[in-house]
């Protein structure tokens, strides 16, 4: 049984993932930072697929009534922040990823298994 946030982070990956994002990963820093529960980090191989990892990740944000709370960066930077308060979504270049290396800054988080969980859908009217 996932918590909301993880179900959250499960669906940002699922999305990044259907817009063909590489080396996706969610990572639990909710005992290490007050700043996020989890982070989603994905690498997109162009500005383009990142600026469409970004978008698709915002709408399904909306479609499931979850809010947006902030978007830093820009995809020609090499890495976009989307802020949705409980999941931090990380979208790099490659070369920003290994600039940044989170993984290794976070590297005592556990690895959530996104791949088995069920993305969540919008609601029917």
């Amino acid at each position: 049984m996932t918590n909301d946030g993880e179900a959250l982070a499960c669906t940002c990956a699922h999305v990044a993932d259907e817009r063909k994002a590489e080396h996706i990963i969610i990572l639990c820093v909710e005992p290490l930072t007050f700043v996020a529960d989890y982070f989603v980090i994905a690498t997109g191989l162009n500005q383009r697929q990142i600026g469409a990892i970004v978008t698709q990740v915002r709408n399904r944000a909306h479609e499931i009534g979850h809010k947006v709370v902030g978007v830093e960066g820009d995809p020609e930077s090499g890495w976009v922040l989307i802020d949705l308060g409980d999941v931090v979504v990380h979208v790099f270049s490659p070369e920003a990823r290994r600039l940044y290396d989170l993984e290794l800054l976070w590297g005592e988080a556990e690895h959530v298994d996104w791949e088995g969980a069920q993305p969540l859908e919008a609601p029917q009217p």
